[in-house]
């Protein structure tokens, strides 16, 4: 490949080279949220011929298979488009896009650039300037009589995913109980509707949990995963503002990538402790709210901490009601502080050390969380079984950091916990 790089500028075009096979690669070095990267290939109409011509990570290539998302990663994302075979569709240009699920907008987005690479060489179009949206549309290769080229487009994109793909003609909805029809109408008569690409934040977030998983050699584990929310008197800001719902759906893909049949248990804690309905990705929206209202919170569990009476619980579901020695239970247990019950709490670790139970402990915020900050010098269990964090801000932490530190102890507990046949 030759080395010559030519820059492009916004609003600038420039001719691709006839080499037929071009590599079109995004990349960030920093962003607040996930940063999803998607491809439209749309007619001269501007909307695509049907969804499948929408190309993500959870559809990664186009019927023709012209255009394949051959990489994706935390910060990059990589197409390869053959332009060749594209000359022989009725697509009239492809658009490039991106979008953030989460915090921030791209005014946030650092070092953000397209580059496009083929045999003879390499464009590169650095993208700035960008106002304050969620959406951006970077580029787009597009026809120019009998060939095709490159504009840098670096233009915001009001309102997030759904109204951009739903502008390049892609049906984005949410799924629906579908309801009969009047008794007179034959069914028959009435045409089905075109499939819907249904993209939900689980969706989203399931891909940076499968990137932790690769790296951390899980890819092939199953668990069963719990989560434990602090509801004492000291969290109900974190319920008002919904960080808890949020923390709940970054654990809720956790589940969807790695319970064995993708169901996320739930306990509420306090004084008391309540177990929730369990959950599937399919009804996350508003879960907290909807299990866990206001008004049960100011009465429900109690304003103050009781860890080891929900900790019990969680031990007897595992081990007595539900024993399962082939999968090993994972439990993420948040807490915003206030942990007194140190001997209690260590006895209960020390005594769950023989189950395969592992615990995955996160401080929300900079407070007293006794025990669990030596948990390292825990002695008497059989192997270490818990590991502890704590963040000043939950929000403010990228979905790719806190998946590598929820999952940073596990893969060693998980071996030493095989070796001695806690679990298979």
């Amino acid at each position: 490949m030759s080395n010559q790089v030519i820059s492009l500028v916004k609003g600038g075009n420039i001719p691709l080279a006839m080499d037929g096979i071009i590599e079109v690669a995004i990349e960030w070095s920093y962003s607040p949220a996930v940063v999803d990267v998607s491809c439209f290939m749309v007619g001269e109409n501007g909307k695509v011929p049907s969804d499948d011509y929408m190309i993500f990570y959870n559809q990664p290539t186009d019927p023709e298979k012209v255009i394949n998302l051959v990489r994706s990663e935390p910060n990059a994302a990589t197409f390869s488009v053959n332009l060749h075979s594209l000359l022989t569709t009725s697509i009239h240009k492809c658009v490039f896009a991106a979008t953030l699920d989460g915090p921030g907008t791209f005014k946030d987005v650092k070092d953000c650039r397209i580059t496009v690479k083929s045999a003879s060489g390499e464009i590169l179009f650095e993208i700035d300037q960008v106002s304050d949206e969620t959406s951006l549309v970077l580029a787009e290769v597009y026809r120019y009589k009998d060939w095709f080229k490159l504009r840098g487009i670096g233009k915001g994109f009001n309102g997030g995913l759904k109204p951009l793909a739903e502008a390049h003609g892609v049906v984005v909805e949410e799924e629906e109980v579908e309801e009969a029809p009047p008794a007179n109408v034959i069914s028959d008569s009435i045409p089905s509707p075109p499939p819907a690409v249904n993209l939900t934040k689980i969706d989203l977030l399931k891909k940076k949990v499968k990137i932790s998983l690769e790296k951390k050699n899980l890819t092939s584990e199953k668990a069963r995963v719990a989560v434990v929310f602090d509801a004492s008197g000291s969290m109900a800001n974190l319920y008002a503002k919904d960080t808890v719902q949020r923390a709940f759906e970054r654990v809720l893909a956790i589940a969807a990538c790695m319970d064995d049949d993708g169901i996320l248990d739930v306990w509420f804690f306090g004084s008391k402790f309540m177990r929730a309905p369990s959950v599937s990705e399919r009804d996350y929206e508003d879960y907290v709210k909807r299990t866990y209202p206001k008004p049960r919170f100011i009465g429900g569990v109690g304003i103050g901490n009781n860890e080891p009476l929900v900790m019990a619980d969680i031990i007897k579901k595992f081990t007595i009601e539900e024993p399962n020695k082939d999968i090993p239970t994972y439990i993420i247990f948040f807490s915003d502080g206030g942990i007194y019950e140190e001997k209690k709490i260590s006895q209960l670790l020390i005594d769950s050390s023989k189950e395969n139970i592992f615990w995955q402990f996160v401080g929300l915020g900079n407070a007293n969380y006794g025990v669990l900050r030596n948990l390292d010098d825990l002695s008497g269990r059989t192997v270490d079984n818990a590991d502890f964090f704590a963040l000043d801000d939950i929000d403010k932490v990228s979905d790719e950091e806190l998946y590598q530190r929820l999952f940073n102890e596990f893969p060693t507990w998980l071996k030493e916990a095989r070796m001695l046949g806690i679990t298979k």
